[in-house]
């Protein structure tokens, strides 16, 4: 028997190609009995898997579609969804335990790529380095003390969410020598401890940091975390970076707050929604570092993402429990297709 593995189209280039370069597919071919294939043509341009699409697969490899209950509805031979990254509010995590179906992530890929992508994007922020190449863009030279930047050193910076990308972040700030708060009830107290990080309540956080940077899952308790009320509790020098889900933040109270000057400025990987309308003034304020949810798309990502990811439909094809399982009650072995085992 062959393990059919579906690849979503939105990995594909205008000219046909993996947009992502190397995402690791070869790992695919190089096993006797897998092969894979990007789903149907036409299903690039829904934001949902239509059920006919997903039927003819034992897995999938999914970067941005919804699977939902109804893409499941012909779901028979399908054993896993791959998601390449770690968020995964696009896929029905429920209706895929109910199916028995594997619902995987990739931690590792994106854990040192979206770390530097915060870093990269607060020394944006503070360096100013928009507005400075405003300066020499429009012959303004000369307007560059106007535009002084902040320094990071001996300063706070609070991590919200002190999982995954919140330790990561972390250590690649560790040597910038800054005072480093966290913010998130399920940390492990003792890495927090072994890496200077001092735990404390988000609210506390909120009122003493210079620098905020969140990264916690969106979830029915983050959702809107980040409020009129607790941006009220920031200090006006301070910045906000967000490489999380564009839903942890409440995006109109945020606009209020930048426009107002109450906070010092603000870097957005991430949008609620996504993408924002182009009339949307958040997108006009100067005091505000916009991305596509793509600031830590690199070489690095897309490989470590892809080989993970790869990694877990070969393991289920193999009938090997993969790692990063976010429904665990929804494993049951199959068959292994023949082989397929390495």
């Amino acid at each position: 028997m062959t393990f059919r593995v579906g690849v979503t189209r939105d990995f594909r280039a205008a000219d046909g190609s993996i947009g992502w370069g190397d995402i690791g597919l070869s790992a695919l071919e190089q096993v006797p009995c897998v092969e894979w294939e990007f789903l149907p043509a036409g299903t690039e341009e829904l934001d949902e898997l239509p059920a006919e699409a997903v039927a003819a697969y034992d897995g999938l490899l999914v970067l941005t579609p919804r699977v939902s209950a109804a893409s499941l509805a012909r779901a028979d031979l399908l054993r896993i969804v791959a998601r390449f990254g770690v968020g995964f509010d696009n896929v029905d995590v429920a209706a895929c335990t109910d199916a028995g179906v594997v619902v995987t992530i990739t931690p590792d890929g994106v854990r040192r790529p979206v770390a530097v992508s915060a870093l990269t994007l607060l020394l944006a922020l503070t360096h100013r380095v928009r507005a400075k190449d405003q300066l020499v863009r429009t012959g303004r030279w000369q307007d560059k003390l106007d535009h002084l930047g902040v320094g990071v050193t001996g300063r706070t910076l609070g991590v919200v969410g002190w999982g995954n990308i919140g330790q990561e972040v972390s250590r690649v700030c560790a040597p910038l020598a800054m005072l480093q708060l966290a913010a998130d009830p399920y940390a492990d107290t003792s890495a927090a401890a072994r890496a200077d990080v001092e735990l404390v309540h988000l609210d506390d956080l909120l009122a003493h940091s210079d620098f905020v940077i969140l990264t916690c899952a969106l979830t029915e308790q983050t959702r809107g975390l980040i409020d009129a009320e607790r941006l009220a509790r920031m200090k006006p020098s301070a910045f906000l970076v967000n490489v999380a889900r564009g839903p942890v933040v409440d995006q109109q109270a945020l606009t209020r707050v930048l426009a107002e000057r109450r906070i010092a400025g603000a870097a957005l990987d991430v949008f609620d929604p996504e993408p924002p309308s182009p009339e949307d003034p958040l997108l006009a304020l100067e005091n505000v570092l916009l991305a596509p949810h793509a600031i830590a798309w690199t070489d690095e990502l897309a490989l470590g993402n892809g080989r993970s990811a790869v990694q877990a439909i070969l393991d289920v094809a193999a009938g090997r429990r993969p790692r990063h399982v976010i429904n665990p009650q929804a494993w049951a072995a199959p068959v292994p297709t023949e082989g397929a085992g390495r």
